[in-house]
């Protein structure tokens, strides 16, 4: 198998045992193993041959981007991984159609340079935007801090090239904003994490970029009064708020303690702290004024000092350059890292109706203790579309006592309405909770899917779907 693998793509892109040790574990070490090889081909007719082979053989097959996931997603014991970093061309960007044709293998933090050069932007954004790669963004239908705005991975879309699991290849490369043609294979692809198929390329939908952006923390007396912000700044900007970031005072205390350059968003500690920022597009809006500032920023500024007379607003900075604004990202955006600081670590990424996040909060720490005296926890969410990621440092070390946990996260959750899974995918580690949570019609369906595309089941096998 490996002497066809180094017959198509030559023995350079055919890598096997100790040069396999990147992609042979995932990037937090949850998860690791030992593929039979990881190939590199170099464009999409490659990785069809490779995958016509694999099925042939009734081999299983992972594909892998920046390997940046936190579900276990890229799993690949006695699996060919293929890696798509080769496959790393901006094919074509249209300005006037503000679309972007890119390989799955292109960095995320690269197709934001290449566009911010046309003043344009691809909105997605999240903290390993240097690492993670186009494929895997829509492998997972990544979210982020400007899902606000802009929405998931999936709603920047347009199209897609994808390797089925008999190494077809399905072009369905639309660029258009309306195609009713049947079903929406597009909307299949997106989020399957490289069960149905490999995507290998895609038409991406790109913004016009803002002018200025208002960015700042901002202090207020509860989460019910953090979303009556949001919503009063939604109206006054017309839905410019591109981001609407929680961080809790132990989060503050924790990150404080990671970094020695840190510095504390204000004076004091406060219990709920928000990361807000608005992007502006329209020069009215972004034109300084006599003082420096502009309309967008001056904006922000009245309505925090409106909130601060009602008592909702307890504090607030707003960035005045943009190394204020960078030193406020990097803050929310180191929450991986403070989050895995300490272990073990029972991690959960859960979707909820904005204003049920308090009390969901309220809820799971108030029951935590009952199944863990001594357990922390720690959370962050995308506040402004309802993300939370609650992760708790369980003093047990006893694996039936965090399964405990994680299903008294789920409960609270989908009581309130909720999600098991926000963003992060399922991969391997959501695999017990699609098996206790999803409906069991839908699994049936999936399954019905899967076995319809892939009936030797060798396209990142024991994933997703619950044996």
């Amino acid at each position: 198998m490996i002497n066809q693998l180094r017959s198509l793509l030559g023995e350079k892109y055919v890598l096997t045992g100790t040069d396999t040790a990147q992609w042979s574990r995932d990037w937090i070490g949850g998860y690791a193993w030992q593929p039979m090889a990881v190939v590199r081909p170099a464009n999409t007719h490659e990785v069809s041959q490779i995958v016509k082979l694999a099925n042939a053989n009734a081999t299983p097959v992972v594909p892998v981007s920046g390997n940046t996931g936190l579900a276990g997603g890229t799993s690949a014991q006695n699996s060919i991984m293929i890696s798509l970093d080769r496959m790393n061309e901006i094919r074509e960007i249209r300005p006037e159609a503000r679309v972007a044709i890119i390989e799955a293998g292109v960095i995320l933090a690269k197709l934001h340079d290449a566009t911010d050069a046309l003043d344009l932007i691809f909105p997605l954004t999240f903290g390993a935007r240097g690492a993670a790669m186009i494929g895997g963004c829509l492998s997972t239908n990544a979210g982020g801090s400007n899902v606000l705005r802009y929405g998931n991975t999936r709603d920047l879309c347009l199209g897609l090239e994808v390797v089925l699991p008999n190494g077809e290849i399905m072009d369905i490369m639309s660029e258009l904003h309306k195609d009713n043609s049947g079903y929406n294979l597009k909307h299949l692809m997106i989020g399957a994490e490289g069960t149905l198929g490999i995507i290998t390329a895609a038409v991406l939908k790109l913004s016009p970029k803002p002018g200025a952006y208002a960015t700042a923390m901002v202090a207020v007396s509860s989460l019910d009064a953090a979303l009556i912000l949001l919503n009063r700044l939604q109206n006054a900007t017309g839905g410019a708020v591109e981001a609407f970031e929680y961080m809790p005072r132990n989060y503050i205390t924790e990150h404080l303690a990671l970094s020695p350059i840190a510095r504390a968003p204000f004076d004091q500690r406060y219990d709920v702290n928000i990361l807000v920022e608005i992007g502006a597009t329209s020069p009215r809006d972004c034109t300084l004024d006599d003082n420096g500032q502009t309309p967008i920023s001056a904006n922000l500024e009245a309505t925090l000092a409106e909130f601060f007379e009602d008592g909702m607003v307890l504090d607030a900075v707003v960035a005045q350059n943009e190394a204020q604004r960078s030193e406020m990202w990097e803050r929310r955006e180191a929450a991986a890292e403070i989050s895995i600081s300490k272990k073990p670590i029972v991690g959960s990424d859960i979707a909820l109706p904005l204003d049920k996040v308090a009390t969901f909060l309220a809820r799971i720490d108030a029951r935590l203790p009952q199944i863990d005296i001594g357990a922390e926890s720690i959370s962050v969410a995308h506040l402004g579309d309802g993300n939370i990621h609650y992760t708790v440092r369980p003093a047990s070390h006893d694996p039936a006592v965090h399964d405990q946990i994680m299903e008294a996260v789920e409960e609270e959750a989908l009581a309130l309405g909720g999600s098991f899974s926000a963003e992060h995918g399922i991969g391997l580690s959501k695999k017990p909770s699609m098996a206790r949570r999803k409906n069991p019609v839908s699994l049936q369906v999936m399954r019905a899917i899967k076995t319809a595309l892939d009936p030797n089941n060798i396209m990142n096998p024991g994933k997703v779907i619950p044996d």
